[in-house]
């Protein structure tokens, strides 16, 4: 149950239109509601501002579904990350209205559009093409939680001209996500252009000794730059969620 949703309730109660013991019954499954397999947080919008993302990763399709079943009655928007193709498929079936991208591995379900109620602009950059599924599930998820978002991709260092081509849209940004593979040298060099609070996420894309993102793990760990975070390896979801939550802090 989202905010609104509460509101509407309390309201229909203080004008009478509804009983005590009804909204009771809409409130049984506060904080959380067990299904077995799973217990699903239904106090997180009210508590966080955002519903429970359901992680779809090692899942069924039918656990998925079930969990969408229960949240939809709450909820405005639902979120699946880590999502094989083959179970997308099945989730559409049931949930027709359900929108799926293959390269972010992401699906969501939505009642309405997520209102823009970010403060400003979340710029998510990617180091090559290869990079971008990782980055596609940052600027979605960045997207559905209420953010004005934009992209640049494949603007790594082995062309850092390309870079600077945008440095008018970097410079506007309010937060940036710079996503990176290899030796993961973009976001030190993105975080010395700006004063921007700089998300830096390191991709598995590598040869060898790039050791599945821990070398760009350990690099963006280690930048001069000191206005740069960072997430866990191919972690879009936690870089778009970070880059929200500081898009929604108010500066009064």
């Amino acid at each position: 149950m989202n905010k609104d949703e509460l509101n509407k309730v309390l309201s229909r109660v203080a004008n009478g239109s509804l009983s005590i013991e009804d909204a009771e019954k809409q409130f049984k499954h506060l904080p959380f509601e067990n299904i077995d397999f799973a217990q699903i947080d239904h106090h997180r919008s009210l508590r966080k501002g955002f519903p429970e993302v359901i992680f779809g990763q090692g899942k069924t399709s039918e656990q998925i579904i079930g969990i969408m079943e229960k949240m939809i009655v709450r909820e405005d928007i639902i979120l699946v990350t880590r999502l094989k193709k083959q179970k997308a498929k099945k989730i559409i079936s049931v949930f027709q209205e359900a929108q799926y991208f293959k390269d972010a591995k992401l699906l969501w379900l939505k009642k309405k559009e997520p209102e823009i109620s970010g403060i400003g602009k979340i710029l998510v950059i990617s180091a090559g093409t290869s990079d971008i599924p990782v980055a596609k599930e940052a600027l979605l998820t960045a997207k559905a939680l209420g953010n004005e978002v934009e992209s640049i991709f494949d603007v790594g260092v082995a062309g850092i001209h390309r870079l600077f081509a945008y440095q008018e849209q970097i410079m506007g940004a309010c937060v940036i996500i710079v996503v990176a593979g290899m030796e993961g040298a973009l976001p030190s060099v993105v975080a010395g252009m700006v004063k921007a609070p700089v998300i830096a996420v390191p991709t598995s894309i590598g040869y060898g000794t790039s050791f599945k993102g821990m070398t760009a793990l350990l690099g963006m760990l280690n930048s001069c730059s000191s206005n740069i975070a960072v997430v866990n390896i191919d972690n879009g979801f936690g870089a778009g969620f970070m880059a929200s939550s500081i898009n929604h802090v108010s500066m009064s």
